[in-house]
């Protein structure tokens, strides 16, 4: 079976903001969305005070979910997962919420721990990331998850802090000094855990958007946010002026999503205090979190084990080469020309023999700079910016004779 025949995947999330379905072309070491939509239902929004969900949020989330069903069913897709986190978890009438969830989808949802939770974002970050190692921080809407990865697997180390977007934000209205109390007391059990990590790897959509805020303040040359690293010393000043302005003004600034501006205060204070008290040295961020790390978790080990960035690269090049098996036969013939190169010297290589025919039917003109352009855009994961403009511009000399 080729890939294009393979049966398309989907995974519905159900989360304490929002609701989420992501249709993948299938089940792959480097998935690729083929549709991607989340309406804010906002399951958690008052459940602190009531103990449960709200009635018109549970509705609009059910709507909802009668409609990703329905398009994934247009979509042809064979197998859904529906994931289900903290809000659903804590909440009195969780059970009969799922009831229903089961009812409308007739599909059983998998209603997740917080120490699953915090696997299966770190596993995503594993999936997306070559060799990562060093802390994994999932915020989402109800709850923020931590984890440690060692490169190649998730360690034992994994916990579930009610630090969500929806809780922190209330805790705002009482002031900037009792919400930092209140963070850094639920912090600091945990710190001997997760301190002393090089790397501190970014999950979750605030923590996300709050990076492209900084993309845009600092003019990063890709637009993309997988793999964008910074230094936590300037991350942690960026969240700490971000925390302090008025979230109309936050709304105005380039980068930052209208719809996210609300809870963008309380993504700040969060990673603002957790850097303070973990202290790493570089910030990265990863697209790919819980939908992601449950979907790896579905491969057979074998499969987990290949190079994310040159799956991608042959399911993105290949089918574009006018002759079969030619970006295997250049990985051949250029490893002889390059005998002391380092691993990462190896993989952009190989990645780049698998996409050095994408540009064929372009018009000559056009080839570089479109390669070039494409490549920066591409959802490309297993590799951060500089590597993905080393491999764009590789491309681009390969069409324009230079760099």
């Amino acid at each position: 079976m080729t890939p294009d025949e393979q049966p398309h995947y989907a995974v519905i999330d159900i989360g304490s903001n929002s609701v989420r379905l992501v249709v993948y072309q299938h089940l792959a070491r480097a998935p690729l969305p083929r549709f991607n939509e989340k309406s804010l239902c906002g399951l958690g929004r008052g459940l602190a005070e009531t103990g449960s969900l709200a009635e018109d949020a549970m509705e609009h989330a059910l709507a909802t979910l009668r409609r990703f069903v329905a398009i994934a069913s247009a979509m042809e897709v064979e197998s859904i997962d529906i994931l289900a986190t903290e809000a659903v978890r804590r909440a009195d009438n969780g059970k009969a919420f799922i009831a229903a969830v089961r009812q409308v989808s007739g599909i059983e949802p998998h209603v997740l721990s917080g120490e699953e939770e915090a696997h299966y974002a770190a596993m995503g970050v594993l999936a997306g990331l070559w060799r990562p190692s060093g802390v994994v921080g999932d915020m989402g809407g109800g709850s923020l998850e931590l984890a440690l990865v060692d490169g190649e697997k998730v360690l034992d180390h994994r916990v579930s802090l009610p630090l969500g977007a929806l809780p922190v934000t209330a805790w705002l209205e009482e002031g900037t000094a009792t919400t930092k109390a209140r963070i850094d007391a639920l912090i600091a059990p945990h710190v001997g855990d997760f301190a002393g990590q090089r790397d501190f790897y970014l999950v979750g959509g605030g923590w996300r958007a709050l990076a492209r805020v900084h993309m845009a303040a600092t003019d990063a040359p890709v637009r993309v946010a997988h793999g964008y690293r910074v230094e936590a010393r300037r991350m942690r000043e960026f969240a700490k002026d971000l925390r302090a302005m008025a979230p109309r003004d936050i709304a105005r600034l380039e980068g930052a999503p209208p719809r996210r501006a609300p809870t963008l205060t309380a993504a700040a204070i969060v990673l603002e205090r957790l850097l303070a008290a973990l202290s790493p040295q570089r910030v990265t961020v990863s697209a790919l979190g819980l939908r992601e790390g449950f979907l790896f978790s579905r491969l057979e080990k074998n499969e987990q084990e290949n190079d994310p960035l040159i799956e991608g690269a042959r399911a993105f090049g290949v089918p574009r080469a006018r002759v079969p098996g030619f970006g295997e036969a250049l990985q051949r013939w250029t490893a002889k020309l390059f005998g002391n190169e380092t691993v990462s010297e190896r993989r952009l290589r190989e990645a780049a023999c698998l996409l050095s025919d994408i540009a064929w039917a372009d018009h000559a003109a056009d080839k570089a700079r479109d390669s070039f352009e494409r490549l920066q855009q591409f959802p490309f994961i297993g590799l951060d910016h500089v590597k993905r403009v080393r491999l764009a511009a590789t491309i681009h000399a390969r069409y324009g004779r230079h760099p």
